[in-house]
């Protein structure tokens, strides 16, 4: 089968489309002819080796998380799953024609594999960072880099909970942060006194990592109103970094529960070959999304 992979860690060029033993399911697993993965900075920041330090991996390595396919292996130990279902889910080495999950739900009705591919990792990320920042109905939570997919998931679910959302993003994106619910503003010169003229902030999320630290603390009050997924620095502001996957089977269900109510749509921006993987991770890398990439069989 073909697989991106990469043997050293680096830049984007390092990414190479290779031929590779397929994987199997194993024991609580299935394995699926994948259709497409979605594209995470968690990508490029395993190829670049930023986590070496607390979660090693051997090379040489594939790459990706979060996939969208079609079920052709039930390991043992499985039910309520069958050879032909459509599902997505999160694995491991996604960016391969076939992989195996460790968690997965039916795809919703109407949801096409490029925008599901890009669910799993996101809504469990919006989910546990919300819980933990500790918000809650009628309160307003500020997002500082709100218009990528995880910043697009937070955005619907917190407006689905009652509470009231600030986001900041480029100028180009103020109309989607608004048609997500959200209250909008742009980031840049200034950004601190214009999120002070639309109210009070109760807590806030660093999803960009572009060094707003200080700025988010002074605006809540409290380091513990703040959680970043994006700047491994901020635990030195005494600002918590949340890295470590929760319960994503569950994350998988209330994505299901919240797509079949129309409460949640994350648009796919932009779709890239496995062969284009590279250009993929260079764009991720840029910032400015507008929902989701994903890679495609």
């Amino acid at each position: 089968m073909k697989k991106v992979s990469f043997a050293e860690f680096g830049g984007p060029d390092v990414l190479q489309l290779v031929d590779a033993e397929e994987p199997h399911a194993g024991l609580g697993q299935v394995r699926i002819a994948v259709r497409a993965a979605g594209v995470n900075a968690h990508d490029w920041r395993v190829r670049e080796g930023q986590f070496q330090g607390s979660h090693p991996i051997e090379l040489p390595a594939g790459v990706g998380l979060d996939a969208s396919g079609v079920v052709d292996e039930v390991g043992e130990g499985v039910e309520g799953v069958e050879v032909g279902d459509h599902v997505f889910g999160e694995g491991s080495s996604t960016y391969a024609e076939f992989a195996v999950l460790s968690a997965w739900a039916r795809m919703p009705e109407g949801l096409t594999f490029e925008e599901a591919a890009g669910y799993a990792s996101v809504v469990e990320t919006a989910l546990r960072i919300i819980r933990q920042v500790g918000v809650q109905s009628g309160q307003t939570l500020l997002v500082s880099g709100a218009s990528g997919g995880v910043g697009s998931a937070v955005l619907q679910i917190a407006r689905d909970r009652g509470i009231t959302v600030i986001g900041t993003a480029g100028a180009a994106n103020q109309d989607y942060l608004r048609s997500l619910g959200a209250v909008a503003t742009t980031y840049g010169e200034g950004w601190v006194e214009r999120v002070r003229q639309l109210g009070d902030v109760d807590a806030a999320l660093d999803l960009a990592g572009s060094g707003v630290i200080r700025e988010l603390v002074e605006l809540t009050g409290d380091p513990q109103k703040v959680i970043s997924i994006a700047d491994l620095g901020a635990p030195e502001l005494g600002v918590r970094f949340s890295g470590v996957a929760g319960n994503v089977p569950e994350a998988l269900a209330e994505a299901v529960d919240l797509i079949s109510r129309g409460k949640l749509h994350i648009p796919v921006e932009k779709s890239y070959t496995f062969a284009e993987a590279a250009a993929a991770h260079i764009d991720s890398h840029a910032g400015h999304t507008r929902g989701r990439r994903v890679v495609v069989v």
